[in-house]
């Protein structure tokens, strides 16, 4: 008996890197699935082909599974229902949405345009919601559903040339958590990962310098693969109790993240005024402020 058998699940962006493994592994574990991949380029511009998905489904057969493929556009409302409609025509029913589709479009804030902006948000933040929305209305109907979203240290934490990715990933954790809340009385649940992996969309990570060279083979060790587990885990009847959570899998670390909470206080009877603040409230706060630091200041060591 696997984890998830008697279960279904939409893998979006699925074609290769982490969503090929999680998809793997969900069919390993017992669920049908539905390979979601359009097949573009890592910034989502060209030219798309269904071969990515239609390997991944290969792949899945050749293991014993059973899995389609489907390659509508997370962004749009429209040709998201329709990728949970292909679960429902293939295999009758949905258990699983894992929002897993995503692009890249690093630019410095100050040189970002807006269509580099809008390119990433409706991929990341408006795809994850077009499906778990569609997904949604069914997931209440059966009061019961698990949904992974994967999120990023790019956002969690921060990092350089990133505005719009890890503007998207922020906010896939706080459409999560409002999952969570808003659907757990349906037995319904709302998890992120935030994942760590050499894959393509980490592949543009510039490796120049001597230094920069050596991070990018110490990245290579944390292969897709690793996130998988957790994927199926959080997934599964076992993960009952999991939700609203914010989970990381780096090589055979796994981590969970703490969610913002206050952290220091000041009052005054009176009330404040600028002056006051300034007098008063910054220094009483400055000991707790957070550093302007990056996702590898915080995760500075080696992966174990």
């Amino acid at each position: 008996m696997g984890m998830l058998d008697g279960k279904v699940a939409i893998v979006t962006g699925a074609g290769g890197g982490i969503g090929r493994e999680i998809a793997l592994a969900m069919a390993l574990a017992g669920a049908k699935v539905v390979v979601n991949d359009i097949g573009a380029s890592l910034t989502g511009i060209g030219e798309t082909s269904a071969t990515p998905g239609e390997q991944t489904k290969a792949i899945i057969e050749q293991r014993g599974g059973q899995a389609v493929t489907n390659t509508d556009s997370v962004s749009e409302w429209e040709s998201a229902k329709r990728i949970v409609q292909s679960a429902l025509d293939a295999f009758g029913r949905i258990d699983i949405v894992v929002n897993n589709a995503g692009i890249l479009r690093d630019q410095i804030f100050h040189k970002m345009t807006p269509e580099e902006w809008m390119a990433v948000i409706n991929v990341h933040l408006n795809g994850s919601f077009f499906v778990s929305r569609a997904a949604a209305e069914h997931f209440r109907a059966q009061n019961s559903g698990a949904f992974v979203h994967m999120t990023s240290t790019s956002g969690l934490i921060g990092n350089f040339g990133q505005a719009n990715y890890s503007a998207a990933k922020l906010g896939i954790a706080a459409l999560s958590k409002s999952i969570a809340l808003d659907m757990q009385r349906f037995g319904v649940r709302s998890n992120c990962i935030a994942p760590f992996a050499w894959s393509r969309m980490t592949s543009s990570i510039p490796a120049e310098t001597p230094e920069q060279k050596a991070r990018v083979e110490k990245l290579k060790r944390m292969t897709p693969e690793k996130n998988a587990p957790l994927a199926v885990f959080l997934a599964s009847d076992a993960a009952k109790d999991v939700n609203g959570q914010i989970l990381a899998a780096r090589n055979n670390e796994l981590f969970l993240f703490s969610q913002p909470r206050p952290v220091r206080s000041a009052h005054r009877g009176e009330g404040w005024t600028p002056e006051l603040i300034a007098e008063h409230a910054l220094p009483a706060f400055r000991a707790q402020f957070q550093p302007l630091d990056r996702s590898g200041d915080v995760f500075s060591w080696d992966p174990v």
